[in-house]
This record gives structure tokens, sequence and C-alpha cells, in this order.
């Protein structure tokens, strides 16, 4: 079965990216590439990544070759350009997608890249199975939330990589009041 799995950083009170969608907060952090959470043993476990448009702005601004080559489903409103032959602009609802998705990532997962409102979409579908996040020792007191809506969710590891908590959790479903 295709798992969806939100891979993403924040800081400590929850933030993406600051209020002009800039990550410079994330970049002064110190990271075993090779230690726990680490991005390139999570891309051989992927085979398909979808994104807003923000994100896929962003990382075409300030990091065009950091794109992986699988396929890319862009969600958008707007009119934008394709990076490459990998990436697809869709629109709509996840749930009209989701045998796009599945068929892109074969025998793999799906990475839902961020940010935290199409995030928020997926699970809210039902289609988010995990969020594994990286936490820096930093805030920002305001800018674009790490996951938007209320959800339950069920830690099953926590680890420290250089300046990062890094935890992994189950998605349960939507935050049941006690």
């Amino acid at each position: 079965m295709t798992r969806y799995r939100y891979f993403t950083a924040t800081t400590l009170d929850g933030f993406l990216a600051d209020e002009s969608d800039s990550l410079a907060w994330l970049f002064k952090q110190h990271i075993d590439e090779d230690g726990p959470g680490n991005t390139t043993a999570f891309l051989t476990e992927v085979g398909a990544q979808v994104m807003g448009a923000s994100t896929y702005t962003w990382v075409l601004e300030h990091e065009p070759t950091w794109l992986p080559e699988m396929p890319t489903f862009v969600f958008t409103h707007r009119d934008l350009e394709r990076a490459n032959e990998y990436v697809s602009l869709v629109s709509g609802p996840p749930t009209a997608h989701r045998e796009a998705f599945e068929a892109a990532a074969g025998d793999r997962d799906v990475w839902v890249m961020g940010g935290g409102g199409l995030a928020a979409e997926f699970a809210s579908a039902g289609m988010l199975h995990e969020v594994a996040v990286s936490i820096a020792p930093v805030t920002l007191g305001a800018g674009k939330p790490l996951l938007g809506g209320a959800f339950d969710l069920a830690l099953q590891e926590c680890d420290r990589n250089g300046d990062f908590v890094v935890a992994r959790y189950d998605v349960i479903g939507p935050l049941r009041n006690p």
C-alpha cells in the first residue's frame, strides 16, 4: 500500500517559513547529512512527491538543482512553468489525483513535501499516514504553519540529528475532543 508521508523541518514554534516564505532559519542549523531523519535515506523510499505552488516556486528560485528527478505534482491555481519533464501541475482536492500519485510512486511512497496547508488537505482527506519532522532550535513568532488544521498524531520515534530533534508520527485522524 502506498503511504503518504509529510517529511519536513520546522521551527520550535511550528513554522515552516517566515512570513516572506524565507527558510534562512533552516540553513543556519547544523545537521548530519547521514544522521537520523536524513533526506537521502528518505528519498530511497519515495517514488513521487507533491507540493504546493509556494514551495515549488521557492525551490526553483533558491535551490533549483535540489528538485529530485522523480514524478512531482504541484498543486496550483497559477500559470507556472514546468521545471522539467517530471513536473505536473494539478489543482483540486488531493482525492481527485490519488490514482495518478500512486501510479507514479509505483511500489514506493508519496512525499507530501509542503506546505502545511496542503499537508492538512491530505490529512483531512485521509491521505496522510505519517508526519516526519525535524524541529530546529529557533522560533520565528509568525510565518507559514507546519500543519494547518487539528489532527491527532501518535509518536512513533524520536531522535537527535545535530541541532534538530527528529520525530516521526502516525496520523490518527481529525482531532477528537476528550
